[in-house]
């Protein structure tokens, strides 16, 4: 199997995962941060913006994996429907493997602030330029 459609699989692990913080936090919460009219026995969603900081960069790094991750997996899989895997592609899935990990990673811990986290979110958009251009060139 390509090494691109690995990174693709791991991708689609750490998207199927990336929530466990936010439901870590969310469960963790101090006293009032659920509403105290919520009925009995329901669950509402509980609202972002009253949680703990780290707990809303969570919910906002989840969001951000997948809003880039899905056009950069569509991309992968279009390359690979026409044979089009070369060294580009290669460093370039490794790249937005590395750079999404590194977003994730920064996010929560609020490690990666202006302009690293940016700059890391521009650089995953340059690996799916460069996947597009791969599928363009095949």
């Amino acid at each position: 199997m390509a090494t691109e459609l690995v990174i693709l699989g791991l991708l689609a692990l750490m998207g199927a995962s990336l929530w466990i913080p936010y439901i870590i936090g969310v469960n963790t919460a101090p006293q009032g941060s659920i509403p105290a009219d919520a009925p009995d026995g329901f669950v509402i969603p509980p609202d972002p913006t009253l949680q703990r900081p780290w707990v809303r960069r969570a919910y906002r790094a989840h969001l951000n994996l997948l809003e880039q991750s899905v056009p950069f997996a569509i991309l992968v899989l279009l390359v690979d429907r026409v044979d089009g895997f070369s060294a580009l592609t290669l460093w370039a899935s490794v790249a937005f493997l590395v750079l999404r990990i590194a977003h994730a990673v920064g996010y929560i811990t609020a490690t990666a602030r202006f302009p690293g986290r940016p700059l890391i979110f521009t650089g995953g958009w340059v690996c799916c330029l460069l996947m597009g251009w791969a599928l363009f060139a095949a």
